[in-house]
């Protein structure tokens, strides 16, 4: 990949990344969680470790090119309709909570990883593992090969944070309710062949047809025009989460970047509120889906888990 071996240098402290050790995710709770939904935002983290900026080919804008820029503030509304939402607030340049913790490139360090690597996969070769070495736009991210002990430091202070905190939201969302859905909130780059909205639910495999289809009656309502599994079909959240035997349904959500964001300056339109809105709107009518008809674990056998 061309980068160079750096000179091992004494660590420098970088008070963004404490701040991220300490408290990698925020979760935005409602009063009283009155519907079996949980909402996650894997990549709408915005603070960047003046270290990893450092070590950065790129410039702040370049950087945040990968970001899913304000999904967290885009599906906030579910609070307000009794879910709670989880946002990563590292950034997915740095690293991806929507991957899993063994798609690592280990050509990207300068040493042997001392955490587990799979073989590449497409994702990994193409610079998309849960440490990436390109943004979306296919820069490369790093000056020079990075310290195999940055991998097992980002995956045990904020990935397995992050999804521990997820499967607790999960797990206690099934216990009270006998059922537990998870919305994944993204957003896309903006393409002329791209509709407003993709829904992924890895073929039916992660969520039961009817969540998908419930939603996408509940978009169309608000004037979102839809599409499902193409391109995105659902990564890795989905894939852990999704287990429809255990009565837990997970449907990834992305939405057109070009309705909300000036994707050059990274910034919210002035309509942003407005599109906020409309998916608010959406995501009441979503919430109110029959969920006996999806079926829930019995509320003893729950329990004795």
């Amino acid at each position: 990949m061309g980068l160079l071996r750096p000179e091992r240098k004494e660590a420098v402290f970088d008070a963004v990344l404490a701040a991220l050790h300490a408290h990698p995710f925020k979760i935005h709770r409602p009063d009283q969680q009155r519907v079996p939904f949980v909402f996650a935002s894997p990549h709408s983290g915005r603070l960047y470790p003046s270290s990893f900026v450092a070590g950065s080919a790129l410039d702040p804008v370049s950087l945040r090119r990968s970001e899913d820029a304000y999904a967290d503030a885009l599906f906030a509304g579910a609070t307000a309709l009794g879910a709670p939402l989880i946002a990563a607030r590292f950034p997915r340049a740095f690293l991806d909570a929507n991957r899993s913790p063994s798609e690592l490139d280990a050509s990207m360090f300068d040493g042997p990883l001392s955490v587990r690597a799979d073989a590449p996969n497409p994702r990994v070769q193409a610079g998309l593992g849960v440490i990436p070495r390109i943004v979306r736009d296919g820069q490369e991210i790093y000056r020079a090969r990075l310290d195999p002990r940055e991998a097992e430091q980002r995956l045990s202070l904020l990935h397995r944070p992050y999804h521990a905190a997820l499967a607790r939201l999960v797990e206690d969302t099934r216990r009270q309710f006998g059922i537990a859905i998870v919305i994944d909130c993204h957003s896309m780059p903006s393409a002329a062949a791209i509709p407003d909205v993709v829904l992924g639910d890895r073929y039916g495999s992660s969520a039961a047809p009817m969540l998908a289809e419930h939603c996408e009656a509940a978009l169309a309502r608000a004037g979102f025009g839809t599409a499902r599994n193409t391109p995105y079909a659902g990564g890795y959240t989905t894939h852990l989460y999704g287990r429809r035997d255990d009565f837990i349904h997970a449907l990834q959500i992305e939405i057109n970047r070009t309705l909300y964001l000036d994707e050059e300056r990274i910034e919210p339109r002035a309509d942003f509120d407005a599109v906020r809105g409309r998916l608010t709107q959406a995501l009441a009518s979503l919430v109110a889906i029959d969920v006996d008809a999806l079926g829930r674990a019995r509320p003893a056998a729950v329990a004795a888990e």
